[in-house]
C-alpha cells in the first residue's frame, strides 16, 4: 500500500487496498431469502475481499457478520442444538446455490464511507482525530486503518500459495 501516511485520506486508503489485493480471490457475500414455496435459502448477493472485520469490494465496504461454509444437507445426530443450526445455515447456502465448501458472508452491513471521511463513524471504522480507524474487534480500541489494512493484506498474501 503506497498511503501509509496517518492522514492518508479513507477513499485513498481503500483504492490502495483494492490496488493491493487485485489479483487476490474475493469471497462469496449472500443473502437470505425466504418464499412460501421453498426452502430458506442464502443467494448470491456480490463478492468482496475479507480484510478481517471488513468486506473490501470493488465498489463498497461492509462490515463483516456470519461467515459460513456451504454444505450440502445431510441426516445425522447431533450433540447440540447449535451444531444443528449451523449445519442448516450451511445447507441453505447449498439451496441458494454455492459450491460446497465455499465461503459466504452473510449478514454484511454497509459502511457509509462519506459519513466516516466526514467525522462520523460507521460499522467498525471511524475518524478519530483526522486518522481512519478501525475498531477490529468488539471490545478492541479503535487502530489506525493503514497499519491494520497492511497487515492484513500482508497477512492474505502470505497465506497464498
Amino acid at each position: 500500500m503506497t498511503s501509509s501516511e496517518p492522514d492518508a485520506s479513507l477513499a485513498v486508503l481503500l483504492d490502495d487496498a483494492r490496488a493491493a489485493l487485485s489479483g487476490l480471490p474475493q469471497e462469496a457475500l449472500g443473502r437470505e431469502k425466504t418464499s412460501r414455496w421453498r426452502a430458506p435459502r442464502i443467494v448470491r448477493a456480490g463478492s468482496a475481499w475479507h480484510i478481517g472485520v471488513l468486506l473490501i469490494a470493488d465498489d463498497a465496504v461492509f462490515a463483516t457478520a456470519e461467515v459460513l461454509r456451504a454444505a450440502a444437507p445431510v441426516r445425522r445426530g447431533y450433540a447440540a442444538e447449535s451444531a444443528r443450526a449451523r449445519a442448516e445455515r450451511r445447507a441453505e447456502a447449498s439451496r441458494g446455490g454455492f459450491a460446497d465448501g465455499e465461503t459466504v458472508h452473510v449478514g454484511w452491513t454497509p459502511i457509509d464511507v462519506a459519513a466516516v471521511s466526514a467525522g462520523g463513524s460507521s460499522g467498525p471504522l471511524a475518524l478519530v482525530d483526522g486518522v481512519p480507524s478501525v475498531r477490529w474487534s468488539a471490545s478492541g480500541a479503535l487502530a489506525p486503518l493503514s497499519s491494520y489494512l497492511e497487515d492484513r493484506i500482508a497477512l492474505l498474501r502470505a497465506a497464498r500459495p
